[in-house]
């Protein structure tokens, strides 16, 4: 996406959220305004949902709805919260792991010095009574050892239990923290880091990355026209379409809005323009049904460009040469896969920029 899309894109979402606040009469604070702005651009599908539930059953958001969705669906603190809570479970938890075995081995010692005193014993009596007695003693201790070493085991895999139970929980919050809601993809934060890791990889062992922009064409047309939960349904159409186009260790994300983004480790631009068409027809071969009504929205398109890692490039540069790519799939048409090879002097002297 160049600078000038970027900004028209984001003045519009902007627009929208001053729209929002004023219909709904919230004052337009930070905070208000990022929630207005996060549910004109469709980044968080629980919010809109919270939102247009609210909506249709209130007809506005009043303003303690607003904090409240703030911070329950959007506040920096939440996911850090959760993370807290589990790491603190699961340091309780250690905690009593390492109590119960310094129980244990101060057991073992005590079991050890009752056999060495009964092995003393028996080399010093010859007293048959004497030897029953002692032999009596070392089986109580024995039993009572075996007792100690089964509640031991018992605790110690019902603790093995809470901690994979905790470890799940840490997984899905890592899992929600790099996925986009609505679609299920990755997020932007997980798009930027693969990426980065990626060039980084194929640079290393001298193999090839590529990359494709891909961008509903006409979605703010779409979008006005049938309103947010009919775009929501949009983007989730799309995202599972991408999602089945893709394979093995490609990742496939949600760039921002309505545009999306693929990256394809050992990857040639000539394979990566095959995947192009393959998520351009699989986004085709979907028809959208209002679920409200049962009515046929006809099919979405997708404009697609494909850049593949050059020399000296950054993540910047390919993805500003992939969005080049994309974008002249619009100007020439849409509904389209465009690969920087046909973009020619352009590409090339925004490679070396």
């Amino acid at each position: 996406m160049t600078r000038t899309d970027e900004f028209d894109r984001s003045i519009t979402y902007g627009e929208a959220a001053l729209t929002y606040l004023k219909g709904n009469r919230t004052p337009a604070y930070p905070r208000n305004y990022e929630l207005w702005y996060i549910y004109a651009a469709g980044f968080n599908r629980e919010l809109n949902k919270a939102v247009n539930d609210a909506l249709k059953r209130l007809g506005h958001l009043p303003e303690d709805l607003t904090e409240r969705f703030y911070d329950e669906f959007l506040s920096p603190v939440r996911l850090s919260d959760r993370v807290g809570e589990v790491s603190a479970r699961v340091s309780k938890e250690l905690d009593e792991i390492v109590v119960m075995l310094e129980a244990s081995s101060d057991n073992c010692q005590q079991y050890g010095q009752s056999l060495r005193t009964a092995a003393s014993g028996l080399g010093s009596t010859e007293n048959k009574q004497q030897t029953r007695a002692i032999i009596e003693k070392i089986l109580r201790a024995t039993t009572a050892m075996e007792a100690r070493n089964t509640s031991l085991e018992s605790q110690l895999k019902d603790s093995k239990g809470q901690i994979t139970d905790l470890q799940e929980s840490l997984e899905a919050i890592r899992y929600e923290s790099l996925t986009d809601q609505l679609t299920g993809l990755a997020n932007r934060k997980h798009f930027d880091q693969s990426l980065e890791r990626a060039v980084d990889i194929a640079v290393r062992r001298g193999e090839p990355v590529s990359l494709a922009m891909c961008d509903i064409d006409h979605f703010k047309k779409f979008n006005d026209t049938f309103g947010h939960q009919t775009g929501d349904q949009v983007l989730r159409l799309v995202g599972a379409a991408i999602r089945s186009a893709v394979k093995g260790r490609d990742i496939a994300a949600r760039y921002g809005g309505e545009e999306f983004a693929v990256i394809l480790p050992s990857t040639a631009l000539d394979a990566a323009i095959y995947v192009g068409e393959d998520i351009r027809t699989a986004v085709m071969s979907k028809e959208l049904i209002k679920r409200s009504t049962g009515e046929s929205l006809g099919r979405i398109t997708m404009s697609v460009g494909v850049a593949t890692l050059r020399h000296n490039d950054t993540r910047d540069s390919l993805v500003e040469r992939a969005d080049m790519a994309l974008y002249a799939s619009k100007r020439n048409g849409r509904n389209r896969v465009t690969s920087e090879s046909e973009l020619g002097d352009e590409a090339h002297a925004s490679a070396v920029a």
